[in-house]
């Protein structure tokens, strides 16, 4: 089996665009979190969002094609973008038949489809756009990344809701140790901040209401205050290539992926199973692939949603998982706080954020950790990012649905 590793980061988030924008704002604590700017959310229960601002999307396509394309696939263009001059490739450099694209969303085209439905309704079905299709369906930024890349190996999308970013970063991870490709370009993007977005999720009662007047407050995995989960949107790409092929061309090395496993709570729609099979499950699947004693893992990021289900039964798997060390040595926390949920999005940026933590042996802080949860009392990191030695990393994410995903990462 090939080893694989990361050789290059491309992010697009509130926090800022590409990877060292991305990691010092995360190193520093800083909140992406503000009020909603894209559309009026006055009559919303939930009116704060972790959005891109100052995007613009014929910085990496022309005008035409962005007309035709949906934001969540011009960001995950973009984070493509930044992840081929990261790795310090070029497009005439790669191998097409040897180079995939799995790049995932929970949603795919939201706006898109509110905007063409906007249009149905108010002018009928002759002014409907001939690229809503193509442009909505959760597949097509992985489609458009291979046309610019001229990638004509592996290509498919994950849609698994907020588990999407792992579950692709993994499958492409085993794809390369299965021989089929040489270079994989994988993550996830989403752009949900959208009326009809916000309308659901805030009738769900899923999202954080508390802090409309203090939108970088609002975000508070493991606090006792936390009251739902905040809303990003984003995109996070990492190039994948063989360690041989890394090395051939001399690339810089963020990690490797070690281990990576896929498991389903099979329990309720949208509630995680407060008992955390599955999820423990998945981290010992991904940790026994990676051949790791549990002891020696330096850092867990965290799903962390800041909804209170989610993180108490994330906490009763990582003590299922890593027994006492879980509470006496293991360093958890969700940078979630900082970013928001990125829904499909969420496991790619996250996966950054721990490869960046092993580079530089330094973990993030989970912010506005200030009443800690009773039943949340892991090493969550609050509020200050801390100098450790960080040789192996697990990236956790789960959603809708029960799917459960878990990464392993370790020093080179």
């Amino acid at each position: 089996m090939k080893q694989v590793v990361v050789t290059g980061i491309g992010v697009i988030t509130s926090l800022g665009s590409g990877v060292d924008e991305f990691w010092s704002s995360l190193k520093a604590g800083k909140s992406g979190i503000s009020s909603i700017s894209r559309f009026d959310a006055s009559d919303i229960a939930s009116q704060v969002a972790s959005e891109v601002k100052l995007f613009n999307p014929e910085e990496f396509m022309d005008a035409k094609e962005a007309r035709r394309n949906d934001r969540y696939t011009q960001l995950a263009l973009a984070a493509s973008h930044y992840a081929l001059d990261d790795a310090n490739l070029t497009r005439d450099s790669l191998v097409p038949e040897r180079t995939g694209v799995l790049v995932g969303s929970g949603i795919g085209g939201m706006e898109t489809i509110e905007k063409q439905m906007t249009t149905l309704i108010e002018r009928g079905p002759r002014k409907v756009s001939p690229f809503m299709i193509p442009s909505l369906i959760a597949n097509i930024a992985g489609g458009v990344i291979a046309i610019d890349l001229g990638a004509q190996g592996p290509n498919f999308s994950v849609v698994s809701a907020c588990a999407s970013g792992s579950h692709s970063i993994g499958e492409a991870f085993h794809m390369i140790q299965r021989g089929l490709a040489d270079v994989m370009f994988a993550g996830g993007s989403e752009a949900a901040v959208t009326r009809i977005g916000f309308a659901g999720f805030s009738s769900m009662k899923a999202m954080s209401t508390k802090f409309n007047d203090q939108p970088t407050k609002s975000s508070r995995p493991f606090d006792a205050d936390r009251d739902g989960f905040v809303m990003g949107e984003g995109a996070g790409v990492l190039v994948l290539e063989t360690k041989e092929h890394a090395i051939a061309r001399n690339a810089k090395i963020y990690a490797e992926i070690v281990g990576y496993s896929a498991t389903c709570d099979a329990f309720h729609v949208t509630t995680p199973d407060t008992e955390s099979k599955a999820l423990t499950n998945c981290m010992n699947l991904a940790l026994d692939e990676a051949k790791v004693q549990r002891e020696k893992v330096s850092y867990v990021n965290a799903h962390g949603t800041s909804t209170p289900y989610n993180d108490r039964s994330e906490t009763v798997a990582l003590k299922n998982v890593f027994g006492d060390y879980a509470k006496n040595g293991l360093c958890v926390s969700s940078t979630k706080s900082m970013t928001g949920h990125l829904l499909g999005a969420a496991g790619a940026i996250e996966a950054a954020a721990v490869c960046k933590s092993i580079q530089e042996n330094v973990v993030p802080p989970t912010i506005n950790l200030d009443t800690p949860d009773p039943d949340c009392d892991l090493d969550y990191v609050p509020n200050e990012s801390r100098e450790i030695e960080v040789n192996i990393a697990v990236s956790n994410n789960s959603g809708f649905g029960g799917h459960n995903a878990s990464l392993v990462f370790k020093a080179v």
